[in-house]
């Protein structure tokens, strides 16, 4: 956009009036969505939802009040656009002081980029689930041993029979990516200045299409301090994880007159993007190598700390045999209150012909087709999980449950109801769903009265980590912290795994709900999400 990459930073202020004219000089239609922005449903730029799309060679005035501040992000919402360019930062300065001390800051907009077209990705990844996993098992890194290969004979042949590989971590790897740092590659070694004693900002932007990170900046601690444009109480970690369309703030302090190297290494371990932090141009420091890759386990599964062995009558047969199978719940009600603590997850339950795919384990409204490779059974809350592969590393690793609102909810209602979504899949086939059901099936939306308050729990029966975004509102993140949960956009649900949120549906309208891993939302993880009565209704 603008002949650059990414976009240009739309800086603002809250309080302002916004007028933005969005040009299409394509052949083709266009859109902006601004991402985690509270805007009216009319100016959130999803084509054949909130409005008909930009033709070619034709402008739309985008027109809004601002009524936040913080580090957000827009992009294009037309077919796969995103995945070739379209995107950009915003921040948003706060109308009051801002809470938050800092000397000096830097947008960090991390991203993939691919010179394949995005829809050569999905015709390859249709092909062949596996396609672009180049760190699969072999038999000799059996033989070679070492912590990267610590899987039991007994384990891989259960995987094997299973036809699932616990090494498919993302769809698309380094294998066709390079991994950008405000649009510069490893090579290019894009380089952000301070001077020793400054407390310095970064401003954390995931635009990547199908690449979720994990950000570290080696001898050098980061605090923080906002997540997804919500300032958070300070945090002081090593290490973070952020997927796809989320934003985080953090604080670095850098002391002494050198070098540091910014890492954003993707969750494969397949590649990674990286910079430098420094008092002057020119300097540099080591770059550490790639850590070795992660593979997923039986609590990837949703089967949590299940006896292994104790699976060998398990039917597996029923199962869809896609390459990458997934996790549910056992669920019939809400369970987002429901303790886990005391359920037997030790091994002691024979699992001796268990069915995989057992529709029994979830509601009539999960379509359990050809689109759904497995139910887990005994999914948990995953969200005090540092994320895949970062369990061991030694340092602090910031979690969901770490996450605290700075200031109070504005809403503690209790929720008045629960509503239920299954994310689904089928690896080899490449098919994303909601409860089973693509949103070219011509799917119900789901549905909230206007102010209504209600928790939304995310089941993952997916063995892949879904960032999962809904427009239009702020959602509060159900992590232990009652009257200050974290306030989010977008929330990773991890494979296996179950999160909750707090919603109050006060902006109505229909709104985009969807994975924001690109090809999952284009193959089908998408819904409408629909408050009513619409302003001028009648009550």
């Amino acid at each position: 956009m603008n002949g650059v990459l990414p976009a240009p930073l739309i800086r603002l202020r809250e309080g302002q009036n916004v007028r933005l004219h969005v040009e299409n000089t394509l052949d083709e239609d266009s859109s902006i969505h601004w991402h985690g922005l509270l805007v009216p449903f009319q100016m959130d730029g999803v084509p054949g939802l909130s409005f008909p799309g930009i033709k070619p060679r034709s402008t739309f005035v985008y027109d809004f009040p601002l009524l936040q501040s913080g580090t957000y992000w827009y992009h294009s919402h037309s077919g796969l656009q995103e995945q070739q360019g379209h995107y950009g930062p915003i921040v948003i300065d706060p109308a009051e002081p801002d809470p938050i001390a800092y000397d000096r800051e830097h947008v960090i907009v991390l991203s993939d980029w691919t010179f394949l077209h995005p829809h050569a990705l999905i015709t390859k990844l249709k092909a062949e689930g596996g396609y672009f996993n180049r760190q699969k098992q072999t038999l000799f890194g059996m033989m070679k041993g070492g912590p990267e290969e610590e899987m039991s004979a007994s384990d891989r042949a259960m995987w094997a029979q299973m036809r699932m590989d616990p090494t498919d971590i993302s769809d698309v790897t380094a294998v066709t990516y390079t991994y950008l740092i405000n649009g510069h590659g490893p090579q290019e070694n894009w380089t952000g200045l301070f001077r020793p004693g400054e407390r310095v900002r970064l401003r954390f932007i995931n635009a990547a299409t199908m690449t979720i990170f994990n950000i570290r900046i080696p001898g050098l601690p980061m605090t923080v301090v906002s997540a997804d444009g919500q300032n958070v109480r300070p945090v002081t970690v090593d290490e973070f994880q952020i997927g796809n369309a989320e934003t985080y703030d953090a604080i670095i302090e850098p002391a002494e007159d050198k070098a540091f190297t910014l890492v954003a290494e993707s969750i494969d371990r397949s590649g990674m993007a990286s910079a430098t932090l420094a008092s002057r141009m020119g300097m540099t420091a080591p770059i550490p190598p790639l850590r070795p890759r992660p593979t997923l386990t039986m609590k990837d599964m949703g089967m949590g700390g299940m006896d292994h062995g104790s699976m060998a009558g398990m039917d597996h047969s029923a199962m869809g045999h896609g390459a990458m199978a997934a996790g549910a719940d056992a669920v019939t009600a809400d369970h987002g209150g429901m303790d886990h603590s005391g359920m037997d997850h030790g091994g002691s339950h024979s699992m001796g012909g268990m069915n995989m795919r057992d529709k029994s384990l979830v509601p009539d409204s999960v379509k359990v087709g050809v689109g759904v490779d497995a139910i887990a059974m005994a999914p948990v809350d995953r969200t005090g999980d540092p994320g895949l592969g970062l369990e061991d590393v030694g340092h602090k690793v910031l979690t969901y449950r770490d996450l605290m609102s700075l200031t109070p909810n504005p809403d503690t209602r209790p929720p008045q109801r629960t509503v239920e979504v299954h994310l689904t899949g089928n690896m080899e086939r490449f098919m994303w769903s909601f409860d089973g059901e693509k949103f070219s099936e011509g799917v119900e939306p789901i549905r909230f009265e206007r102010n209504e308050r209600a928790r939304v729990t995310l089941i993952n029966d997916t063995m892949m980590t879904h960032p999962i975004h809904l427009h239009g509102h702020f959602f509060e993140l159900v992590n232990g912290h009652t009257g200050s949960y974290p306030r989010k956009h977008t929330v990773n649900v991890l494979p296996g795994g179950k999160v909750s949120f707090d919603l109050t549906a006060d902006a109505p309208g229909d709104w985009a709900f969807h994975c924001h891993l690109l090809l999952h939302m284009h193959a089908g993880m998408f819904r409408v999400v629909t408050v009513r009565p619409l302003d001028g209704d009648a009550a």
